[in-house]
């Protein structure tokens, strides 16, 4: 993921209304959202290089997204570190939350920069961990440390938590919006299609070419090498359902013409039911 905006508002009738863009080379072997046959509580797209993904839920109402932390002043990344999309399918097991959590934590610094947003939501736990600080320097020296979301609307992309780079503030103020005009299902998506690269003097300094900078300061990339490779809008209700809608993008394809789209709705069970009996 490389661009998500999110309502948390534990106490409201859909306590999460999240939105997300997955930005990846297309080369990059992965399969959309599906129920793992392997995990058949686990239901989230699948990065067949690394074996993680970058977004899921399961059963259980555990939610994990994960976006890279984008340094081009960083040394490279050794060949043996490990995928940080393993970072999100090792928060959707069904061992307890907290400990899974601290367990990150503890060894946030062996993966390359990240942000990890995880969440209990029937708890009504959601927590953010970075692995980079502001200046870009890892975690070897302190643990990092991780954060309760507090309530309200978000962004994250590449940087820390509500860094406001200009796609990130105009995407979490046209979210803001759709709420706000109880938008549905295919106008939340459209909030993610948004193509436009932010002026020049509003670029940020991440160490990369400028030219590439541009770029990547839309929210929706259009490119045939490198872009949007779909577009997820999750939400979970007080209820105890949660839904997801995932439109998958094809390269290079303009985000008005985004329609290849897969629907999920289920429970959350309670402790003591098992998904089978669902």
């Amino acid at each position: 993921m490389c661009l998500i905006v999110f309502s948390w508002q534990p106490d409201a009738a859909t306590p999460l209304v999240l939105l997300a863009n997955r930005d990846e080379f297309f080369e990059r072997p992965a399969e959309p959202m599906h129920w793992w046959s392997d995990r058949p509580d686990v239901l989230a797209g699948r990065d067949l290089r690394g074996g993680g993904t970058w977004m899921g839920v399961n059963r259980a109402g555990r939610f994990a997204a994960l976006t890279n932390f984008r340094d081009g002043r960083a040394p490279m990344t050794p060949k043996d570190t490990p995928s940080r999309g393993l970072l999100v399918s090792a928060m959707l097991d069904a061992t307890s939350f907290d400990d899974d959590l601290l367990r990150i934590e503890k060894h946030a610094h062996e993966y390359a920069g990240f942000n990890l947003l995880a969440g209990d939501l029937p708890a009504g736990k959601l927590y953010w961990l970075g692995n980079r600080d502001v200046n870009g320097n890892d975690g070897a020296a302190s643990a990092p440390v991780a954060h309760p979301v507090t309530p309200g609307l978000h962004g994250l992309s590449n940087a820390l938590l509500d860094t406001p780079w200009p796609k990130l503030v105009s995407r979490r103020d046209a979210l803001r919006q759709a709420i706000e005009n109880t938008a549905d299902d295919l106008t939340l998506l459209e909030v993610m299609r948004d193509a436009s690269e932010a002026a020049e003097e509003a670029l940020p300094e991440t160490g990369v070419a400028r030219e590439w900078e541009k770029r990547l300061s839309a929210a929706f990339i259009a490119s045939p090498a490198y872009g949007t490779r779909c577009t997820t809008l999750l939400r979970y209700h007080r209820d105890g359902t949660i839904d997801i809608i995932e439109a998958t993008v094809l390269p290079g394809q303009a985000p008005e013409n985004v329609s290849n789209r897969r629907e999920f709705t289920f429970p959350v069970f309670s402790a003591g039911i098992q998904a089978a009996d669902l």
